[in-house]
């Protein structure tokens, strides 16, 4: 299957922008360079308030839909490679999901590499997600109906974060998710160059969260494919988005058939002609705003049991 003619056209006017590789880059112009890919995610929804707090001790936006709570909580982490992205880069994401799902959405500003190596962004979130399975209340959500979700980075982060807590969540989304660092699948190869994130990008960002952290990258605080069935099996059940022309295709769906077989209820949807990201991109791309509602409706009926 081609690429979808929508994604297509983003890559083409990158390519005629032209610009350095992200991996040319410093950290911080790097981290410029990711905010512009705000516009593709439009306004999102309108949502009844936005606020700045801390949870748990981890900065984060909290977006609290229209209605009369308490509301079901879905704790959401950035993508970005754990160098670059953030709440408010994310931020459409944050209010559509809210708004459609009818949950408050905790979107986590954990602490990124290379200033703070792995395993910080993973204690951030695992940190901030316990404290509201135990105070939900304060911002107005249910600690009983508590979903985690994430792109990329953060749905590496997401399925770690679902791994450490097991029970006491309801719910995972995990848009095209990292799941092996130790890894180079055939998708890493067959889609290196070309299709936005690019293999050299993974490694970049790989290096600037690894090296010098005492971390392996098969350690379980890093790579939740290679966590024990035991581990996995204890898990929420689990919506898995992977894309066609995305190099953490293979390793996405690995981790969905991992769950499957240590008996989790996973839905895996596939986007065969889409390209990595393209979830932030309601504002261009159609396929983005299927899987949003996909992603919405799963949640709604998780909060539901």
């Amino acid at each position: 299957m081609a690429v979808d003619p929508a994604a297509q056209s983003i890559l083409d006017l990158l390519v005629a922008m032209g610009g350095a590789p992200m991996e040319t880059l410093s950290p911080s112009e790097a981290r410029l360079l990711s905010d512009g890919f705000a516009l593709l995610g439009g306004d999102g929804a309108e949502v009844a308030s936005v606020e700045s707090r801390e949870v748990g001790g981890v900065p984060a936006l909290v977006i609290t839909p229209h209605g009369t709570g308490p509301f079901p909580v879905l704790v959401w982490m950035h993508g970005g490679g754990w160098v670059v992205g953030s709440p408010t880069e994310s931020l459409a994401t944050g209010k559509n999901l809210a708004a459609k799902a009818q949950c408050v959405v905790v979107s986590l500003d954990y602490r990124m590499a290379p200033e703070h190596k792995a395993p910080a962004a993973y204690d951030d979130c695992v940190a901030a997600t316990a404290w509201l399975v135990e105070h939900a209340g304060d911002i107005g959500g249910d600690p009983t109906r508590i979903a985690v979700g994430g792109d990329s980075a953060g749905g590496n982060l997401s399925a770690l974060v679902a791994q450490a807590l097991g029970g006491a969540l309801c719910f995972q989304a995990l848009i095209y998710p990292a799941t092996d660092v130790t890894g180079d699948y055939p998708s890493r190869v067959e889609n290196a160059d070309g299709y936005l994130l690019t293999k050299s990008m993974m490694e970049w960002f790989e290096a600037h969260y690894l090296e010098d952290s005492g971390i392996d990258p098969s350690d379980l605080r890093v790579s939740p494919l290679l966590a024990p069935t035991s581990t996995v099996a204890a898990t929420a059940p689990a919506l898995v988005i992977t894309a066609g022309y995305d190099p953490l295709r293979d390793e996405g769906q690995a981790y969905a058939a991992h769950l499957t077989a240590a008996g989790v209820s996973v839905v895996h949807r596939h986007f065969a002609g889409q390209i990595h990201g393209f979830f932030s991109m309601p504002n261009a791309v159609p396929d983005a705003v299927v899987a949003e509602d996909l992603t919405a409706e799963l949640l709604r009926k998780a909060f539901q049991r």
